[in-house]
């Protein structure tokens, strides 16, 4: 028997090949949305509507789709729900993503039905010619075909070579052997998930995955929880993945509405770098120095700017210390004293006003910026400094 996959130093299998470490994955195409080779990294969810209900689904498509979800993966549990989804396809802004258990026909259906992708696990869908019947079809309507594996559902199999314990090297195995049955059904357009609950070995899985294979990878922690805790855990395991170039596509997992995981999502991919949407909104801890209603006024900026998608830096400073600083390295920003606050634009002082006109005063300010992107804030005509009192 071959040794067990634990570790990238373990490679000891004869059955798998170990090429140098991969960071260049496949290019793929979901849809108008490309995966992998380069591409950047494409925020995914999920909804959590009856797809049987279309026009209920439609909405949440369209409303993750507003908070910047680029593909949408959608639940298939029946027949019924398969041939609703040419409806959905029909209408749907994003490529769709049919998640589909134990039933070939149901994804055969639901790529009849229009949707770009399908998630599964080959092996569990009734066979070695119902998964060729499965990648035929796909290679038909050019679906891409994500291999779904889970630390919570690995075959008896592989966990027993490892004492039972859903190991990175045991999910590495399993997708491997998922990813056979696809590729000697002629497929190749693939994609793989290595995930779990816990936060590092989800990391060391798809470590080791991108030792071996070059396939694109979708990546999350599963299960991660509600939504503080899971974006907490989320953010570490995607930050470490992300900040050494693993990954093509992700999904937060919070047990919660799917537009907050998309924009959690957005939020990591801003702070490691790679893609930015929105406003950031910087703010300063409070202590003892801070002047004014500063975590009220900052809720009520965040609010406020919350339908901007181009990407744009926003400070709000409680004091005299950081503050003045901050507001001016941001797009815009305020900074607060003892009864009033200074709103800095484009690295200057624009005007001094009261608590209670200084989101007014910052929204208008930002939507003007907006308005005029194309202009370089050197060149935008300076207003000098005035007094909204």
């Amino acid at each position: 028997m071959p040794a067990p996959i634990d570790s990238p130093a373990g490679h000891q299998s004869a059955e798998i090949p170990v090429p140098a470490s991969l960071r260049s994955t496949r290019r793929l195409r979901l849809g108008r949305v490309e995966i992998g080779g380069g591409a950047p990294v494409a925020v995914q969810t999920m909804t959590n509507t009856d797809t049987r209900d279309a026009a209920a689904t439609l909405a949440q498509i369209g409303s993750v789709a507003r908070a910047g979800a680029e593909i949408v993966r959608l639940a298939v549990p029946d027949q019924r729900a398969a041939e609703v989804l040419r409806e959905i396809a029909a209408d749907s802004p994003l490529p769709l993503v049919a998640d589909i258990h134990f039933d070939w026909r149901l994804a055969v259906k639901a790529l009849e039905s229009g949707v770009q992708g399908l998630r599964l696990n080959p092996g569990n869908i009734g066979g070695p010619d119902r998964v060729r019947l499965v990648a035929e079809s796909a290679g038909k309507h050019g679906a891409v075909i994500r291999v779904g594996v889970n630390g919570g559902s690995l075959e008896k199999a592989v966990l027993d070579k490892r004492g039972g314990r859903p190991t990175a090297g045991a999910m590495v195995e399993s997708a491997l052997g998922q990813v056979r049955l696809l590729e000697e059904s002629g497929f190749r357009d693939i994609k793989v998930s290595l995930k779990g609950s816990s936060v590092m070995e989800t990391v060391a899985a798809v470590r080791l995955w991108s030792e071996v294979s070059d396939l694109p990878q979708h990546i999350g922690i599963t299960e991660a929880g509600e939504p503080r805790s899971g974006s907490v855990k989320s953010a570490v395991g995607l930050g470490l993945m992300l900040a050494e170039g693993l990954g093509d596509t992700l999904r937060v997992s919070l047990t919660g509405p799917p537009e907050e995981e998309v924009r959690v999502a957005w939020e990591i991919l801003r702070a490691v770098g790679l893609r930015a949407r929105g406003v950031e909104v910087i703010s300063c801890p409070t202590c003892g120095r801070t002047e004014g209603p500063l975590p009220a006024l900052t809720e009520e900026v965040k609010k406020r700017l919350a339908d901007i998608s181009e990407p744009l830096t926003v400070a709000v400073m409680g004091c005299v210390v950081n503050g003045p600083g901050e507001a001016r390295a941001a797009d815009a920003g305020l900074a607060l004293g003892r009864s009033s606050g200074l709103l800095f634009v484009g690295g200057r002082p624009l005007v001094r006003a009261p608590f209670d006109q200084l989101v007014n005063l910052l929204e208008q300010e930002v939507r003007r910026i907006l308005k005029n992107r194309n202009s370089s804030p050197k060149t935008m005509k300076y207003r000098g400094m005035k007094n909204a009192n």
